[in-house]
């Protein structure tokens, strides 16, 4: 099973850690030897008793070859709504002129969004 796969369901930091762990076929010891961490805080981890420091997620990230988002967020969490990511995808291959243009009117219609929202009435 690949990451994409695993983590397409909503699982939680823990949840995610094991299913990482075992799709690399990774004890809990050999995954706590790689990130230099004792094994009781990686089963803490992936219970939801603890919770790894900003550094201790970095090391999790590269043992597990997999980026810190992966780790951290939903698959749905972070990226563009489906209608979007073809069109997000089809901006790559315009010109680096294009994409500018694209990048301001994005930056435009944020700002008007976000004046609405600073003055609609309560």
């Amino acid at each position: 099973m690949r990451s994409a796969e695993v983590l397409e369901i909503d699982m939680g930091f823990g949840e995610r850690l094991v299913a990482l762990r075992r799709e690399r076929k990774l004890t809990q010891q050999s995954l706590a030897d790689l990130v230099g961490v004792h094994v009781i805080q990686i089963h803490r981890y992936e219970t939801g008793v603890s919770q790894p420091s900003l550094e201790v997620i970095k090391k999790l990230a590269v043992a597990l070859s997999v980026t810190t988002d992966a780790l951290l967020f939903d698959s749905d969490e972070r990226g563009p709504e489906d209608d979007l990511k073809l069109q997000f995808e089809a901006v790559g291959r315009l010109s680096p002129d294009e994409k500018r243009v694209i990048r301001e009117l994005i930056e435009g219609m944020l700002i008007k969004h976000d004046v609405k929202r600073w003055t609609a009435p309560a």
